[in-house]
């Protein structure tokens, strides 16, 4: 049987910098490396299945929580089951990645977070919504699909049920989440708002401008000059409730200097880099980071499991 240390699930050429810089820290760690892409996914799956490969540790950066029959969320599953140690483990990274069921957890921690009402899709027929309803989620509401991602069936100006229907069309799930629209304050000449990366208790804070996707990469001093120091707390506590080691999360600070949680965790998070495409790639210095951390993670779980 051929044994790899660190397999990687990845269908994305974009992400060329993160994947060299993944197979170069495994090198320097003498950790044998192999990247599952979609040309081979279906045989190194049969080869996994009949044990004729194994891996001490899986990163997943690829595979679909709502589709069970997805040849990679399929590959992630067995590794699992065969006592490959996952980044991050199935159970745990859907648990935090599905919205409708995170949300009430979330609530009873004391996070701060957008007014919500949860919709089942299986009770859409009885569903109505209340003057009540509406004067708690406001008008425009936003729309999010409780699996979803990549701003598939999210509805930004949602005004009645008629908006819950082009997300069904666009995304079809089981529960839906109808929030407050919220609307960041601005410092200088940017919005607060901003996408969190965690990997395995180190924080990289970054500011994203949730109206052109644009990063940018956050310094100490701007943390002190701002206050900003709410966000690496958040972005803890919440790797602490949800057992996750690599994620990243999107916080909102309002004019009233609350610091919202809006995307609560992006799994798999995607790791283009600036210089492939600087209109919505995250700086290539903290896709490097991130890269030298989960292979250094990595190696302490492979470690602590021998």
């Amino acid at each position: 049987m051929r044994t790899y240390d660190l397999i990687m699930t990845h269908k994305l050429d974009a992400d060329d910098f993160f994947i060299h810089r993944i197979q170069q820290h495994c090198a320097e760690r003498g950790l044998n490396f192999f990247l599952v892409e979609p040309e081979w996914v279906e045989a190194f799956y049969e080869k996994f299945r009949q044990r004729k490969v194994w891996a001490r540790l899986l990163l997943n950066m690829h595979s679909e929580h709502h589709q069970p029959d997805d040849i990679y969320h399929k590959l992630v599953k067995l590794a699992f089951e065969t006592k490959t140690q996952v980044i991050d483990p199935p159970d745990v990274a859907l648990a935090a990645f599905n919205k409708a069921a995170l949300h009430p957890r979330l609530q009873a921690a004391g996070f701060d977070l957008p007014a919500t009402l949860i919709v089942k899709r299986a009770e859409l027929a009885e569903f109505t919504l209340t003057e009540s309803n509406m004067a708690n989620i406001g008008v425009p509401f936003v729309i999010k699909p409780g699996l979803g991602y990549g701003k598939r069936g999210v509805i930004l100006d949602a005004t009645g049920p008629s908006d819950l229907a082009r997300s069904i069309a666009e995304w079809p799930d089981s529960h839906y989440l109808l929030q407050r629209r919220i609307v960041p304050r601005v410092i200088g000449l940017e919005p607060a708002y901003f996408r969190i990366f965690h990997v395995f208790g180190t924080v990289w804070c970054c500011w994203w401008n949730c109206y052109n996707d644009r990063y940018r990469a956050m310094t100490p001093a701007e943390i002190e000059e701002h206050s900003l120091q709410s966000l690496r707390e958040t972005i803890c506590r919440l790797a602490a409730l949800t057992r996750m080691n690599f994620f990243s999360s999107e916080i909102a600070q309002t004019e009233d200097g609350r610091f919202v949680l809006i995307d609560y965790v992006n799994d798999q998070c995607h790791m283009l880099t600036q210089s492939a495409n600087r209109a919505i790639g995250a700086p290539d210095e903290i896709v490097a980071a991130i890269a030298e951390h989960l292979v250094k993670g990595a190696q302490r779980l492979i470690q602590q499991s021998q």
